[in-house]
């Protein structure tokens, strides 16, 4: 038997934006991108195709607020679910759904028994809404990112917040300090990512820490492990690009270029010399098979490879090394109370986002944006979409 929808499942099902008369598929000619009041958004659906949609404007119901979001970054999941269509088995693109859950933006209308926001009020929009029921266990006791019945805007089917008006419940939505721009507060998104997993990972001053991969994810824990006191750093890429970039924002960071021949133990040869001294702690940003293995190899005794990457279904790891060598292999699944950390950090200058932001588009030029996130020739780092004007 199906179980009942909860309060937000109804209150945002898909159907009432694909079936209202006002949604439509734009051609990218198509006069309603150039209006300044349209509620457009941009779109993957299960042809692999990434498209531009008009979308209903919508009316702030009670406890909701409504957003004008100015400014959204594109995730690696998004580029995913446009070219794979889903992200392991559940989460699986089945119409069209709206991109987009790295956010901030205005508010511009509150609904009734909103006490926390007021119009004018610069947000960042935390994307994963749970049931927040006092039957379920995982909101009950504060890990509410395990919500059985969350929505999580942008994961199928919920259409997420790449678009120009957006309605979300105003208690999950936090506050932007004067001094911290739109696109910082669309940043705290994969900084809360980042601070869910040193949490887990109980990072502490003086670790000595090793970071996978120096994509964006990469690239923020580079940032907090450095704001933490971690040192040495030592950070991998197979593009010498992004770890010149890496080492302009910690120029104290170790870099080493791994070369796709190279066997997980070589890699580990190599990291571990360019640590110069036991590593405890990987933080694997990849979800890479042999990146997680080449994490392994190069810890020491006792030491912990923590996963914030996501990758294949199913993969391989050496066993016997993990239990001959006491190697902790840990895992995340998105993150729980960490958005007004990531603000406060970034309002008291302890990580500075804003490098991360190489490409910057319109929002009606959203389907150019996803062709340049996906491009590795490109060299983004962070692509953001603005709706400043």
């Amino acid at each position: 038997m199906t179980p009942a929808k909860t309060y937000y499942e109804e209150e945002y099902d898909p159907s009432s934006v694909l079936l209202h008369p006002d949604f439509k598929v734009l051609k990218a000619d198509d006069p309603i991108l150039a209006d300044p009041k349209a509620n457009i958004a941009c779109t993957y659906n299960p042809a692999h195709e990434i498209n531009m949609v008009a979308k209903p404007v919508p009316t702030a119901r009670k406890g909701e607020a409504i957003v004008h979001v100015r400014c959204t970054g594109i995730c690696g999941s998004d580029v995913h679910f446009w070219k794979k269509g889903q992200v392991g088995p559940t989460m699986v693109v089945r119409d069209h759904c709206g991109a987009g859950h790295e956010s901030a933006g205005e508010v511009i209308a509150i609904g009734e028994d909103v006490k926390n926001l007021s119009v004018g009020d610069s947000v960042a929009i935390e994307c994963g809404v749970p049931c927040s029921r006092a039957d379920c266990d995982y909101c009950r006791t504060g890990r509410y990112n395990a919500c059985p019945a969350v929505v999580f805007f942008s994961t199928p089917p919920y259409h997420g917040t790449l678009t120009r008006y957006h309605a979300h419940p105003a208690a999950w939505l936090h506050k932007l300090p004067d001094n911290v721009t739109y696109e910082e507060g669309a940043l705290c998104e994969p900084l809360a990512v980042v601070l869910a997993g040193f949490q887990r990972a109980n990072v502490r001053m003086g670790d000595s820490v090793l970071v996978c991969g120096a994509g964006p994810i990469g690239l923020v824990s580079l940032l907090a492990a450095r704001a933490a006191g971690c040192h040495p750093i030592v950070i991998t890429d197979l593009f010498q690009s992004r770890l010149d970039f890496a080492q302009s924002l910690v120029p104290t960071a170790k870099t080493v270029r791994i070369d796709r021949s190279w066997t997980p133990q070589e890699t580990a040869v190599k990291i571990r010399a360019a640590a110069g001294t036991p590593l405890k702690l990987a933080l694997e940003c990849t979800g890479a098979q042999s990146s997680i293995a080449s994490a392994i190899y190069s810890l020491d005794f006792g030491g912990k490879v923590f996963v914030i990457g996501i990758g294949p279904n199913t993969q391989e790891y050496p066993f016997i090394h993990c239990s001959a060598n006491e190697i902790d292999l840990q895992f995340q699944y998105r993150y729980a109370d960490q958005y007004p950390k990531a603000i406060r950090l970034v309002a008291g200058g302890l990580i500075d986002l804003k490098p991360l932001v190489t490409h910057r588009f319109p929002l009606a030029k959203a389907v150019d944006a996803f062709h340049v996130a996906a491009d590795p020739t490109q060299g983004s780092i962070k692509v953001h979409i603005t709706d400043l004007s």
